[in-house]
């Protein structure tokens, strides 16, 4: 078969495939060419999930006759001044949304200047062109598609239902919102529930739109990223650890005003909050990159969802300090929806049927309270002194500790304190966790971490192959203070264990290495997982549960926590502590 031009039809069809993926691809497509036309409110309209109909509104600078004709023809754009592809500068750029658009659906174009007598509309059917006729409407553009997709059977069969393609849009609408906070957005539709984002304005716009589009409790556990570093520039919000999701679909990424799947950035994020997050955990971000249009090729992917940094070392490493120096700068702060879930855990018993009074009920109720009431923390397994350093608590807390003074221990495992307002509920063994894994961290940065000797060596039986893994792995475990040996064929000697750790249970510690070195494998890894083993370790090494504190320990305990960035989480992610505030206790008991 001879070689043979193709027809223009076929062209922009196929064209069409490559930019037209879905209804939501139109959208996003359509809206950025009024975003690049510099519109302040943008109103978008659907039915059918976009199949039906999808209309762009907005109030841009609008076309004239000749730039109106040129819209529709593939390759032709105004946004590439100097035909060059290595410096960027708006969202469209490849002059062909709006001939594949027109190539597989009805599409209808009416644009005004400032100025201009009146408006022009510009009709394409099935990649049929009209010639313009006059429209009366306001300065900007309206861009209607109908029938997407009518005749490409093929394409439209593998659509997905309305709701689903109405989703899509919405997600679109909503990125595109998110990295313009002074542009009104509306997105309305007979297939749809409406949304309207007002325009924001000032310092504190982008965080106002994060909270118009992600929601108020992000806000208000988010904390502000602002980092310039190695020609990158980043910012946006980051929310707290403790407010994490169970899936990556709310983190939203954004170079030059453009959103993006990069696996750079994903990576960068995923190792930011690595010390933070258990692994089936995701955070929840927004973040924003500015960086030189020369330093990133935004042309790998025809819907310009992806891109190619100059330098991925250097983008991943402006990230992850952003991230850690937000992290460390909220301390122990930890986020309020664990106080409200603690809320909603409240349920008010339904009233008891009242029972008749009877002598044996007189007996167990107020006739002997002596016997059966004892005071709230006094366990009954409790050393003496720590009963009487319980009872001799100052009665009023102090103003100046956010964390407060404790007031009491229960089931051995929870300190129970207050401050000015506030009922503190601390999981002892959690908040001693990560604080001992951040003294961990501490003292590695400065060397090898100072390690006791003991007096008789620990010897500790284990199968060959885990003996083997950890002799291999001794020299780093050196650099964390655990020195031990091989001390024949199924067994190891363990020397000096971390200072750190105190009187801890030297084979336990040595059995859960073991047990993850067998996990990873790979004794030449051990660098990587340096945090994964001193997690391990500050395990095995904090104040363990059913342990009775005395009061002079807890309060020591909630000071280090008030002291040591990230203490609002474990090091699975999980909190460390709740904390109820006086209103929220008087609105258990029907006070207010």
């Amino acid at each position: 078969m001879r070689i043979r031009q193709l027809p223009d039809d076929l062209v922009n069809r196929i064209a069409a495939g490559e930019v037209v993926e879905r209804p939501a691809s139109v959208v996003k497509e359509l809206v950025e060419n009024a975003i690049d036309a510099g519109a302040s409110r943008i109103v978008v309209t659907t039915a059918g999930g976009g199949k039906a109909l999808i209309r762009i509104e907005d109030n841009g600078v609008g076309m004239d006759r000749d730039d109106l004709l040129l819209s529709v023809e593939r390759h032709a754009t105004s946004k590439l001044p100097n035909d060059g592809l290595d410096d960027i500068r708006t969202l469209g750029f490849r002059g062909e949304a709006l001939a594949s658009i027109g190539a597989v659906s009805d599409l209808t174009i009416s644009t005004r200047t400032e100025g201009a007598p009146s408006g022009l509309r510009l009709e394409v059917r099935r990649n049929l062109k009209q010639p313009p006729v006059p429209q009366a409407m306001n300065r900007g553009t309206i861009v209607e598609v109908r029938e997407l997709f009518a005749g490409v059977p093929a394409r439209l069969k593998f659509l997905k239902s309305d709701r689903a393609e109405a989703g899509a849009i919405a997600d679109v609408v909503r990125r595109l919102a998110m990295a313009n906070p002074e542009v009104h957005f509306l997105l309305d539709g007979a297939d749809r529930s409406p949304l309207n984002w007002p325009a924001q304005a000032g310092d504190g716009a982008l965080a106002a739109r994060l909270g118009q589009v992600m929601g108020a409790d992000f806000g208000e556990n988010a904390i502000a990223l602002g980092l310039a570093r190695h020609g990158v520039v980043v910012a946006g919000l980051a929310a707290l650890p403790t407010f994490s999701r169970a899936n990556s679909l709310s983190q939203f990424y954004f170079v030059n005003g453009r959103s993006v799947r990069d696996k750079v950035l994903i990576g960068a994020v995923r190792a930011a909050y690595a010390d933070f997050l258990y692994r089936d955990r995701f955070p929840v971000i927004a973040l924003f990159l500015a960086i030189d249009p020369g330093e990133v090729d935004v042309n790998v992917h025809p819907a310009k969802a992806e891109l190619r940094f100059r330098d991925a070392g250097a983008v991943r490493s402006a990230v992850i300090r952003a991230i850690g120096e937000a992290l460390s700068a909220a301390g122990f702060r930890s986020s309020s929806t664990v106080g409200d879930s603690m809320m909603e855990a409240f349920r008010v018993p339904e009233p008891a049927a009242a029972p008749s009074y009877s002598a044996a009920a007189a007996s167990y109720g107020f006739a002997e309270p002596a016997r059966a009431y004892e005071p709230a923390g006094f366990s009954r397994f409790a050393e003496p002194s720590a009963r009487a350093e319980l009872a001799e608590m100052p009665p009023q807390p102090d103003q100046t500790y956010p964390l407060g003074v404790a007031r009491t221990q229960m089931f051995e495992n929870f300190i129970v304190a207050q401050n000015g307002d506030s009922l503190v509920l601390v999981d002892q063994h959690a908040a001693h966790e990560r604080l001992v894994y951040e003294r961990f961290k501490s003292q590695l940065g400065s060397g090898p971490v100072p390690s006791q000797a003991h007096l008789i060596p620990v010897v500790i039986e284990l199968p060959e192959d885990d003996c083997a893994r950890l002799e291999e792995a001794a020299p780093t475990l050196e650099r964390l203070g655990l020195y031990l040996e091989r001390f024949g064929a199924r067994a190891v000697a363990v020397r000096e264990t971390p200072a750190l750790l105190g009187q801890t249970d030297v084979e336990g510690l040595v059995r859960d290495l073991a047990d993850g070195l067998a996990e990873w494998d790979s004794a030449a890894a051990l660098s990587d997982r340096m945090e994964a083993i001193i997690a391990r370790m500050a395990c095995h090494g904090s104040v363990r549960s059913g342990r009775i504190l005395r009061v002079d320990e807890m309060n020591a305990l909630l000071r280090d926590m008030e002291a040591t960035p990230h203490s609002g989480q474990c090091i699975h992610g999980r909190p460390t502590y709740v904390e109820l505030k006086l209103k929220d206790i008087e609105r258990l008991f029907g006070r207010r």
